[in-house]
């Protein structure tokens, strides 16, 4: 609700080196109670973005995106695009956005990236989306690489029983029986290619996203700079089609087909 750009502006005033993109999204309105609502018309996307800006202190955001589709994506999508003609962004892009949406969008002014989740557990946007982003030269900015912490060799079969309900992830299927052992199992396998690179499991899995030639890059939560550090090493990490295969347990599949045969 606004915090995270006055946190990012805070970073910004002391930073050191060159300046780092400045990324922030519209199209998700709160109220005095804190509740949550879409809404893409014209006035409202103005409003928020130019709030924004004052939060991040900033003349210009250099990627704006749209958090979520909604019915009145076109006079959002024209307010974009108007926003970036008067430069108070540089570039606009839409995230959680199917392919006719996408279409519609496209429609009225190129779309320069998505942001879509993707991981080794949510791996929808393999078979028509990332293709269909790479063939027309939309950037690919993927987010939960590591399913919301599943992935990243923290999450037990205790601590996820012990979810508090105020965690949505107390909520999630990923997280409860019959899918939470495959995904153990998974977070095994990510750990044993993991060893022999010195890597941990969440950075295999941020590599394994990354390794998609689609995939332009990834969103990695984080609460302090040791996990920062654990994680921004998945960059440079090569992933071989024989750890890929591992990962994916294509090589147990393959075992198991032979020994049935």
């Amino acid at each position: 609700m606004g915090h995270s750009e006055e946190v990012v502006a805070f970073a910004l005033t002391n930073w050191s080196g060159p300046r780092p993109y400045v990324f922030t999204k519209c199209g998700l309105r709160w109220d005095e109670q804190g509740y949550v609502h879409r809404n893409l018309t014209a006035d409202s996307i103005r409003r928020e973005c130019e709030d924004s800006l004052r939060r991040l202190n900033v003349d210009v955001i250099d990627l704006y995106q749209i958090h979520w589709p909604s019915d009145d994506l076109e006079e959002g999508w024209s307010a974009m695009a108007q926003l970036q003609k008067e430069g108070k962004v540089r570039w606009i892009g839409v995230s959680n956005f199917n392919i006719e949406e996408m279409r519609r969008a496209q429609a009225i002014a190129p779309i320069t990236s998505l942001q879509p989740p993707y991981s080794l557990v949510r791996r929808e946007v393999e078979q028509e989306v990332l293709p269909y982003c790479r063939s027309n030269g939309i950037g690919v900015v993927v987010y939960s690489p590591m399913a919301s912490g599943l992935l990243t060799g923290a999450m037990t079969r205790a601590r996820a029983a012990s979810l508090p309900a105020s965690d949505w992830r107390s909520r999630d299927g990923e997280f409860k029986e019959p899918k939470l052992s495959k995904n153990l199992a998974l977070v095994g396998r990510l750990s044993a290619v993991g060893e022999h690179h010195g890597r941990p499991p969440g950075q295999v899995a941020i590599a394994w996203a990354l390794r998609n030639p689609a995939v332009t890059g990834a969103i990695v939560g984080a609460r302090n700079a040791k996990q920062v550090e654990g994680n921004v090493g998945a960059a440079d990490l090569y992933l071989a089609d024989e750890e890929i295969a591992e990962i994916e347990g294509k090589n147990e599949k393959e075992q198991e087909l032979v020994t049935a045969a």
